[in-house]
């Protein structure tokens, strides 16, 4: 069974079904006593970072996120779950998130129009097991004003291009994430979340 943590914020319902299109066991989750029985956990979420961890922290999934993902558990973040992953974000102040991986999430600067909305490329930069079948330069849709800037380089998977370049899939071992909804993404992200699928039955 694969996790998906309801801790009032994101996009659950349509998360969720997609995971069930491509046949995946998964189970939305309230509590952390039910991380217990998961084989990978997904941490979803769209909105604000500083209110992600104060949900995260009021329903006492914190620490047991942090255990469950030093212990080797598979994790994926979507959207605010990839920023929440790391270390801290400058998004309304300055906000500590789970710093399962080193660095920050900072905003789009200059005069670009934010939040990115829609479609954009994506251009991986090493293997990973979120690769196959997803041809470099493919399509995801993206609705975010902040991208993660991980401090090691060998954490960036994929890149994609707003202004800047930044890591629109990073990780590492057990634990990674997409900036862009895969939920949204047509075959390219049911793609990706089928090699996530396949990556947890592997491991």
């Amino acid at each position: 069974m694969i996790a998906i943590v309801d801790y009032g914020i994101g996009n659950l319902r349509s998360v969720q079904k997609a995971f069930e299109a491509i046949g995946a066991d998964v189970r939305l989750i309230t509590t952390p006593a039910e991380l217990a029985g998961a084989e990978a956990i997904v941490l979803p979420g769209v909105g604000a970072f500083g209110d992600g961890m104060d949900n995260l922290r009021v329903a006492g999934f914190v620490e047991p996120l942090r255990q469950a993902a030093q212990a080797g558990r598979p994790l994926l973040g979507i959207c605010l779950g990839l920023q929440l992953l790391f270390d801290e974000s400058e998004e309304m102040g300055r906000h500590i998130g789970l710093g399962l991986l080193p660095g920050r999430v900072r905003r789009f600067a200059g005069e670009l129009k934010v939040p990115q909305i829609g479609w954009n490329q994506i251009h991986w930069r090493r293997p990973s097991p979120l690769n196959a079948g997803v041809t470099d330069g493919a399509y995801a849709y993206f609705v975010h004003s902040y991208y993660v800037e991980p401090a090691n380089p060998a954490d960036v998977i994929a890149t994609t291009e707003y202004g800047v370049e930044y890591a629109s899939i990073a990780g590492r071992d057990n634990i990674m994430g997409l900036q862009f909804h895969p939920e949204k993404s047509q075959d390219v992200g049911l793609r990706l979340l089928t090699n996530f699928v396949n990556w947890v039955r592997r491991a």
